[in-house]
């Protein structure tokens, strides 16, 4: 089992022309998304709220060559991360240009188009519209020629689902998109969009949804789905928004991100309380810390390719990067977890917008 060292949290002087170290694949390993050709490390970069003109670019560019350095070769996006919108994607395509230039063929980049990005009736949703312009608009932030995946990022209800699959079908056949993918979709809305994929040959390959253990409303249907299917999982939010870290028990707040969708105060009831105050038990037991826990107990599941991590510092990544270490869990350990977490803890904030 590799050892903490691997993690090593020394920063570089960003301003020195980067080389990625050479035993950056020694750490992590690699899980196949569902039955395609790709593989994706256990743990992936997601570029939602740190990533912006809210964060020092330098800070940014230290996270980002820390993460490829670990193994790390997933950089996920869309197309209103920031803030403002389109700044993440601008900020990564900077380092892109310049540090990950040599190493391209050895990135995954992913973005998506599905919530508001600009004013009137063509910014949103999934039309082929919106989804083929707004992919344009990301591929000129980027500076790049294609995206590895390109998701609809929600759910849209009043476009036919041909149309919008259509649209990612045509993304890969313009060679914009390698691979393409499906966000928050519910089980039936998924089985759809798997048929109509496989009538045009598209290589739609994996499915990224909100599961944490304090949301685990995947497994009541869609993951099956994807398993019968051949489709992955990258779970987003596997920390719920910050609800399951030490910090947040410590402190009895909730850090709202300031993004698209946030926890509130709120949202720390005395149930959820309790049922954190237990499951930090447990990781101490497993000598880890809550955050770990919870991506321990994500990627324990077969069914799940990556755990989509955001982080604002190299410390913050390299601490819950160890959670790979230890993802071996006892009968009595999952059925104790299953029994805190049976009730639903009212975090899905997803749900009313994804047809779940």
């Amino acid at each position: 089992m590799p050892d903490d060292l691997f993690f090593d949290q020394t920063v570089p002087d960003v301003h020195q022309p980067y080389v990625a170290a050479p035993d950056r694949y020694t750490h992590l390993g690699y899980r196949r998304v569902g039955d395609s050709g790709l593989l994706l490390p256990p743990i992936s970069l997601g570029l939602w709220w740190n990533f912006g003109d809210n964060r020092p670019f330098d800070l940014q560019r230290e996270v980002l060559r820390f993460a490829f350095d670990q193994g790390i070769t997933h950089f996920d996006l869309a197309n209103n991360y920031g803030p403002p919108h389109g700044a993440a994607e601008e900020n990564f395509g900077r380092v892109l240009r310049t540090d990950f230039r040599p190493y391209r063929n050895e990135l995954i980049v992913s973005t998506k188009a599905g919530w508001p990005q600009w004013p009137g009736p063509y910014g949103d949703f999934g039309s082929a519209k919106y989804l083929r312009a707004s992919l344009d608009e990301s591929l000129a932030r980027l500076q790049t020629d294609y995206v590895d995946v390109f998701y609809s990022h929600r759910v849209d209800s009043s476009t036919p689902i041909e149309e919008t699959i259509g649209a990612l079908d045509a993304a890969v056949r313009q060679g914009k998109a390698l691979y393409v993918g499906i966000s928050s979709y519910s089980a039936e809305r998924t089985e759809r969009a798997i048929a109509v994929a496989r009538e045009l040959h598209t290589p739609l390959v994996i499915h990224q949804p909100a599961y944490s253990l304090l949301n685990r409303w995947v497994e009541h249907g869609l993951l099956d789905v994807l398993g019968r299917s051949g489709l992955g999982a990258i779970a987003f939010t596997p920390l719920a928004q910050g609800l399951l870290t030490n910090r947040c028990l410590q402190q009895g707040q909730v850090h709202a991100s300031g993004g698209r969708t946030t926890l509130s105060d709120a949202d720390l009831t005395a149930e959820n309380l309790e049922r954190l105050q237990r499951l930090a038990d447990v990781a101490t037991r497993r000598g880890q810390t809550l955050a770990q826990l919870a991506i321990a107990w994500l990627l324990h599941n077969d069914r799940v390719t990556s755990v989509l991590l955001g982080a604002s510092t190299v410390q913050q990544l390299a601490e819950n990067l160890q959670a790979v270490h230890n993802t071996g869990f006892t009968e009595a350990e999952l059925a104790e977890i299953d029994e805190i977490t049976a009730a639903d803890a009212g975090v899905n904030i997803w749900a009313q917008s994804s047809d779940l």
